[in-house]
This record gives C-alpha cells, sequence and structure tokens, in this order.
C-alpha cells in the first residue's frame, strides 16, 4: 500500500514538472494567439438605427407588447436617434418584453448599453445606444406621458386641442 502511495507520489511530481516545463515555453505562442484573437474580437460597425428598430418591432410583436410608438427624436436630442414606447399588461410581462428586446437585439448584433427597472417592473427601459426603449405599465405610461413630452406634434396638437 506504502509503494502505490510513493508512486502515485512521484507521477504526481513528474506531472506537476512537466506542466511547469510546458508552461515556461507557452505565454510567447499563446499571447501570439490571444493578439490574433483581439484582432479578430473588434467591434464590428453597427448598422442604422432603423435595422435596430425592425429588430426592436419584431420582438415587441413577437411578445405581444401592446400600444407600440416609434418616436423619431433626432432633431429633439442627441441622446438618441429613435425612442420606442410600448406597454405591457402585468409588471411580468414588462420583465419578459424587456428580455425578449435584449434577446433579439443579441441575435441581431446589437449590444444593449444597459437595461434598468427590471427589477420593480413598472418601467423598464432598455438602452440600444441609438434606440432607447421604454416598457411600461399602462398607469405608468398614462402618469409620465413621454409621448407628449417627446413627440412635438403630438404637443402641438394636445395644446391646440386643450385650447379650443
Amino acid at each position: 500500500m506504502a509503494e502505490k502511495r510513493a508512486k502515485t507520489v512521484r507521477s504526481a511530481k513528474t506531472v506537476a514538472k512537466k506542466s511547469t516545463a510546458k508552461s515556461t515555453r507557452a505565454p510567447a505562442k499563446t499571447a501570439t494567439k490571444k493578439a490574433n484573437k483581439k484582432v479578430a474580437a473588434l467591434p464590428r460597425k453597427q448598422p442604422a438605427a432603423e435595422g435596430v428598430v425592425e429588430v426592436i418591432e419584431r420582438a415587441l410583436a413577437d411578445i405581444k407588447a401592446v400600444n407600440v410608438r416609434v418616436l423619431d427624436v433626432r432633431k429633439l436630442t442627441d441622446i438618441a436617434d429613435t425612442l420606442v414606447i410600448a406597454s405591457g399588461n402585468s409588471d411580468r410581462h414588462v420583465r419578459s418584453i424587456a428580455d425578449r428586446v435584449v434577446e433579439f437585439a443579441k441575435k441581431a448584433g446589437y449590444r444593449p448599453m444597459g437595461v434598468e427597472g427590471e427589477r420593480d417592473g413598472e418601467w423598464v427601459l432598455v438602452d440600444l445606444q441609438d434606440v432607447i426603449v421604454h416598457i411600461m405599465l399602462p398607469r405608468v405610461r398614462e402618469f409620465y406621458r413621454l409621448e407628449s413630452l417627446w413627440d412635438v406634434s403630438a404637443a402641438r396638437r394636445e395644446a391646440a386641442a386643450g385650447g379650443e
């Protein structure tokens, strides 16, 4: 029994010596391979915002988001080109809509910058760089009224209707 243990200890030492010997030679090759991988892994140029909006609309239709509005805000702000506002029927539905938007965006090659509000599920914001997606419960959407804030033509119509 003691002989078997001694052989096991010796073989473990031999393996350790061989692995350290290999590791001294490997860094030069590994560094070259890593450098080649870094060049290959550079972020590719992302398509225009219109492509992202199409992907988002498909995701929203797939999971049955309610009352979807797409607003072009290029002339109003520099933070985004397009705002997409949608509603969900419950907090769980709002979270699942946001998850589906992120999933479809990643599959299409668009990397979300961030997702906010998923824990509460009343209002989830998905930042896709040039496109910002707001998914809200109807009562939250009615309270904040983002459409009237960002859609200038709708705000003018609303003001005209209120003035009469």
